[in-house]
């Protein structure tokens, strides 16, 4: 594997894993990957991406404009509508899938540094999500030739009735800088075994692994055109692919707010849209639960990947009768926890990925403190051994929150909790629904009957018993409310790329006595 450096030479960029741990590694130039080759930029312009922990800028991106756009949604339209991909069987683009699976199990490593070096998140997670994420792909290599219609009983005479499932067109998938392979697997493997084509566009933060994936897709047999990427802004590219003709469906992940404009913007043409939007997940602990398993299980939910998931578990709802004895649980973890180096496998916490989202933390500690919160541990930023840049953040816990509090409520994507003491099932039912969103939700008791009672009355996507941040392949994944639209992972989400077609076809060789009239 080569990469295309500042100085127009061609270096190995799959370099042994502790000379890139240093971060000791000349500034990369990336291309945009359309059409199965990458290029420049049109408008020759790019953008440093930087390495949260060290702070310093480690490689440059493309800042595509709509122009870009417009070139990788035409090779895309091209590759599926008359292209090798388009002639392709069912069971043929199952075996593309598969062929990338291998390959990402086997450049799994490299891919993972990368992200590292990208979003700051820790080596040990961006490591376990590479060796997963093949999962994804081979699962949707096994249902690509399972898309099947179905032939209706119909209630009329001389007519032989069936339905066809058939791709969408050309998807857009803009995904989220803290998982980006993840959602590229979430969002790119269901969609190209429906027979779509994509273009991603990766978040300005965090492209490098995206557009070092691209590469993969060359080295499985995908045909150009297939598989694209760009990068750069949100309200350049990103938008530019919003409001592309030619796209027929949208598939985001992001902020709400952010969600809601591309809403707004795709239903001017009737585009096709799946949101997966914000979280204020509660985690709620009732007195008969194991509590270490649940101090553990809240503790993985708030401050793993530094609190920068949608599925964050940022509510602890705890039953009152224990909430004190509990909270002194948490405090205990939450110092042991071990800040620094995203790279070193003993690291918990690592940096704020972008600085203004660090500056967004660090405003809604204080938004907590003036609305009466009580502080018990952290609210300011992390120093010591191992801490470099100036995006790290103490793990934080809040007691004394009520629901009513903007901490409560609003999305702080970072390792902030927010401690509500409840009475009982009703209390915690009313507290945890009281949000603008529905993303997912834990409930840790050992008793069976509450824990189907509460899953019944969350008005959330998806409930963990005794578990936290558990996701899989074959389950589906996604929100409601101001969460998200659509469902990502299972067979639910190949659904979500296909649009079913009613086939009528009369076998009688008689005409209608009355044409006029409705069959």
């Amino acid at each position: 594997m080569f990469g295309r450096l500042d100085d127009g030479q061609k270096r190995p960029t799959g370099i042994g894993l502790r000379s890139q741990l240093k971060w000791k590694t000349a500034m990369k130039i990336f291309q945009n990957f359309i059409n199965g080759a990458f290029v420049d930029p049109e408008n020759g312009e790019w953008l440093d991406t930087k390495n949260p922990y060290t702070g310093q800028a480690w490689a440059r991106i493309p800042r595509s404009t709509g122009k870009d756009a417009d070139v990788a949604v035409c090779a895309a339209r091209t590759a599926m509508t008359t292209g090798p991909f388009a002639r392709m069987s069912a069971t043929e683009r199952g075996r593309l899938l598969r062929n990338l699976a291998d390959i990402i199990e086997r450049e799994g490593p490299r891919l993972a540094e990368v992200e590292v070096r990208d979003n700051g998140k820790l080596l040990a997670e961006m490591g376990g999500q590479l060796k997963y994420i093949p999962e994804f792909w081979n699962y949707y290599a096994g249902l690509a030739d399972k898309i099947e219609g179905t032939v209706v009983p119909i209630d009329k005479p001389n007519h032989f009735a069936f339905t066809r499932r058939e791709p969408m067109g050309v998807v857009a998938a803009l995904t989220a800088w803290n998982s980006p392979l993840m959602f590229v697997a979430w969002k790119a493997a269901p969609a190209l075994a429906a027979g779509c084509s994509v273009v991603i566009k990766p978040s300005e933060f965090a492209s490098a692994s995206t557009l070092e994936f691209a590469k993969l897709t060359v080295e499985a047999g995908f045909p150009p055109g297939v598989f694209n990427v760009i990068a750069g802004f949100g309200d350049e590219a990103g938008a530019a692919l919003v409001e592309h003709p030619d796209v027929a469906k949208l598939t985001f992940t992001g902020s709400d707010t952010t969600g809601a404009r591309i809403y707004a913007t795709a239903a001017k043409k009737l585009k096709r849209v799946s949101l997966e939007l914000g979280g204020k997940s509660p985690n709620i602990v009732f007195s008969d639960a194991n509590l270490d398993a649940a101090a553990s299980g809240v503790v993985s939910g708030i401050f793993a990947a530094t609190g920068q998931t949608c599925i964050a578990g940022s509510r602890l709802l705890v039953q009152n009768s224990i909430k004190d004895a509990f909270v002194k649980k948490l405090l205990k973890l939450a110092r042991a926890a071990k800040i620094g180096d995203p790279i070193e496998s003993d690291t918990n916490i690592g940096p704020v990925t972008t600085p203004a989202q660090y500056r967004k933390v660090l405003d809604y500690i204080d938004v907590a403190l003036a609305e009466g919160a009580k502080l018990v541990i952290g609210g300011k930023p992390a120093t010591g051994p191992g801490v470099q840049g100036n995006q790290f953040i103490e793990p934080t816990i809040f007691t004394q929150v009520t629901s009513n509090m903007r901490i409560a409520q609003e999305e702080v994507f970072g390792p902030v909790l927010s401690v509500i003491g409840f009475d009982d099932e009703e209390d915690a039912i009313h507290i945890a629904n009281d949000v603008i969103y529905g993303l997912a939700a834990g409930v840790w008791t050992q008793n069976i009957g509450r824990a189907v009672r509460m899953s019944d009355a969350l008005k959330v996507g998806t409930v963990w018993v005794n578990t936290y941040r558990a996701v899989s392949y074959m389950m589906p994944f996604g929100g409601t409310k101001m969460s998200g639209i659509g469902r990502e992972n299972g067979i639910e989400a190949i659904s979500e790329f296909l649009e079913t077609k009613a086939v009528w076809v009369n076998t009688s060789d008689e005409f209608p006595a009355n044409p006029f009239v409705m069959r």
